[in-house]
């Protein structure tokens, strides 16, 4: 595609696996064919092979978030705590090495030990470049809403910078019960998006987005599932508890003092939709264009690397946008919510 005149524009949410990290990853990982595809991509884990690609677009950054698949997944509760922090502290070299590049990163977690999550969460933001944390749509199976990771959250809220949240479901997660796994990909291509969509639900109807109005989540691929469905959620979850025996849940409806659906406008969104023009148009409709960041999934497309970037410039430059609604969302958004002074 045409480059568009030049701009500052901010790949929120970009992968990488450094180097060490990646070869201990390699070591333990329980399942080597789960991860084939990371051997054959040398832009996920080789720098100087993703500082060269990146000079293709002039004034193209990247904030480094831990590709899949989450610590919590191969590492134990005692392992876990080293692992994010041999990443954490790549990540923040990364930063240092090139800041024109990547002018922050994201911070992992070991979710499955929260006490020491909290803890990595303190010593993260100790080093130059960190803006947020990541985490994943469940931790090794238990839901996000569940008390001993509430402390994560509070947490991020106090200090004001964003979590970013990644879907994650195994192949293992079968389609139907019958089955022992999923088939043709589908705990990808549907699971992935119904993750994040639930897991968006769960954060919303326990009162973690009541109970902490000023916490940034951003979600990855556009919110999942949500804008497609927000009359589901709007005048459907309005109706709240009308389909389940008992009234527990038309009481939690009525303790809600705005509708579902405000709630889950509240979350951030990337254009991470591999190139879709239509899926980024609901996005926006639905989040705004103050709450939607640019974001690739790089490297993760069928070249290794560039045709995200390129196919996610294109369309946001097809969108009609103003001028001023292209920087938001190219750069303006994530360094508002992040605190990334732009240069």
């Amino acid at each position: 595609m045409a480059q568009p005149p030049f701009r500052r524009m901010i790949d929120a949410y970009a992968h990488f696996l450094p180097v060490s990290y990646y070869d201990r990853l390699l070591s333990v990982a329980p399942d080597k064919a789960g991860i084939k595809r990371w051997l054959n991509l040398p832009v996920l884990w080789d720098l100087d092979a993703r500082i060269a690609m990146m000079g293709r677009w002039p004034g193209y950054q990247q904030i480094v978030t831990l590709s899949s698949p989450p610590i919590e997944s191969i590492a134990s509760p005692a392992d876990a705590p080293e692992l994010a922090a041999l990443a954490n502290d790549e990540m923040g070299e990364i930063h240092e090495r090139r800041p024109d590049l990547f002018p922050g990163w994201v911070a992992s977690l070991p979710m499955n030990s929260p006490a020491d999550a909290v803890i990595e969460i303190d010593r993260a933001f100790t080093m130059p470049g960190c803006l947020g944390v990541q985490i994943f749509t469940n931790v090794a199976g238990r839901p996000l809403d569940q008390p001993e990771y509430r402390p994560i959250f509070a947490e991020m809220e106090r200090r004001d910078r964003p979590i970013w949240m990644h879907p994650a479901r195994p192949a293992r997660f079968a389609d139907y019960v019958a089955e022992e796994q999923s088939e043709y990909e589908i705990w990808w291509a549907f699971g992935w998006p119904y993750e994040s969509s639930a897991a968006m639900a769960r954060l919303v109807f326990s009162g973690i987005m009541l109970e902490h109005p000023r916490i940034k989540i951003i979600t990855h691929h556009m919110g999942g599932m949500i804008p497609f469905f927000e009359g589901r959620i709007g005048l459907g979850w309005d109706q709240l508890g009308s389909r389940t025996p008992g009234d527990e849940l038309s009481t939690l409806l009525a303790s809600m003092p705005a509708r579902p659906v405000d709630y889950f406008r509240r979350f951030y969104a990337d254009t991470a939709l591999s190139g879709s023009l239509s899926g980024t148009r609901c996005g926006l409709d639905f989040f705004g264009v103050d709450h939607v960041v640019f974001g690739t999934d790089c490297p993760f497309d069928p070249d290794g690397g560039p045709l995200f970037i390129d196919e996610t410039i294109g369309v946001i430059e097809k969108l009609g946008l103003s001028e001023d609604d292209r920087e938001r969302i190219y750069s303006g958004n994530v360094s508002r919510i992040s605190g990334l002074v732009v240069g």
